[in-house]
């Protein structure tokens, strides 16, 4: 397979030369590089204009400056249209992510061997703490809430981690999905912005029968949330209104309105918890500016309709239906 692999960057300097140093001691490196910046406003551009005087690996590492910050999901879409139409599959990696040397390869051997899945889910773990998984792969559920799998928990209490099989969505920061089915799809929406926009995709293809597969041989580690920061307004705002946005996109009607009273108490929830975290008043705009632009949202589930070749109650049990009550009160969620 011949892959392209995309770079979003956005006052990344603290982390970008690490990134394209994991990049360059991959053990199959990719056929092409595109590192697409934001507009950054610190030293991110210097060091990739520098980077790219040093690189040696075959393939170029080609720098695209955005005229303005057009956000992580806009960003990725068009790095990804820039790639050559050779690119059977791109691999999307944050600028806060360090793949160890075996990463591509081992997402690229899963995609050989699984030809029913269009998307592939790295095994992420937190950057610079021995042994603690950020994630393997995303999950949703039915609530209409999002987190990645066994975040927070250590690897060696967490052997499902090493077990291949399929999850609902990558996360973005280190995934690889097939090109046919990203063309087919459009990418990510780009209203989103950023946060959530790889569950809205995933939600996407699992709608046409598309999966997404876990591959636990795929390692990087990552940082994550570097520049916009944990719980900063700037999260939470597009983290909660996004939620919205791709519940109402993608969920059947039958789940959508079987789950309702669930979803309205997780945003009550929501509330009290932000509220204690001072997010309170940004959790609440983030709701009712999903409300008030939901009509793009319904626009697109309209026109996503004809394509969809999963019924309810196939997506019911991709989605996660445990116990909200278990993993709020669990330590380690």
């Amino acid at each position: 397979m011949t892959v392209g692999l995309v770079i979003v960057t956005w006052n990344a300097e603290a982390f970008i030369q690490r990134t394209l140093a994991a990049v360059a001691a991959q053990t199959r490196p990719p056929d092409e590089i595109i590192v697409f910046d934001n507009q950054s406003t610190d030293g991110t551009w210097a060091l990739l204009e520098a980077a790219t005087r040093e690189w040696t690996l075959a393939a170029p590492l080609r720098l695209v400056q955005g005229g303005a910050n057009v956000g992580f999901a806009a960003g990725n879409n068009r790095a990804v249209a820039m790639l050559s139409s050779s690119c059977d599959v791109v691999a999307l990696l944050n600028p806060d992510a360090f793949p160890e040397p075996g990463w591509l390869a081992a997402l690229l051997r899963a995609a050989d061997a699984h030809p029913e899945a269009a998307s592939f889910a790295s095994r992420l773990m937190v950057a610079d703490r021995d042994g603690v998984l950020d994630g393997a792969g995303d999950v949703c559920h039915v609530s209409g809430l999002v987190w990645r799998r066994f975040h927070g928990q250590r690897l060696a209490d967490t052997l499902e981690a090493l077990e291949a099989g399929p999850v609902f969505s990558a996360c973005a920061a280190a995934a690889l999905y097939r090109r046919t089915d990203w063309d087919a799809v459009g990418g990510f929406d780009e209203r989103f912005f950023c946060y959530v926009e790889d569950v809205d995709l995933g939600f996407r293809l699992q709608r046409r029968d598309r999966a997404c597969w876990y591959v636990p041989d795929a390692v990087a580690h990552h940082v994550g949330s570097a520049t916009a920061g944990v719980h900063s307004a700037f999260s939470v705002y597009h983290g909660h209104r996004n939620l919205e946005w791709m519940l109402l996109k993608n969920m059947p009607l039958s789940l959508l309105l079987r789950y309702l009273p669930l979803h309205l108490l997780t945003i009550a929830a929501g509330v009290v918890r932000f509220a204690l975290l001072g997010r309170g008043g940004t959790y609440l705009r983030a709701k009712w500016d999903a409300f008030t632009g939901a009509r793009h949202a319904l626009t697109a589930r309209r026109r996503e309709g004809s394509t969809r070749r999963v019924d309810a109650s196939a997506i019911a049990e991709r989605m996660d239906r445990s116990s909200l009550i278990r993993k709020v009160l669990s330590p380690k969620s």
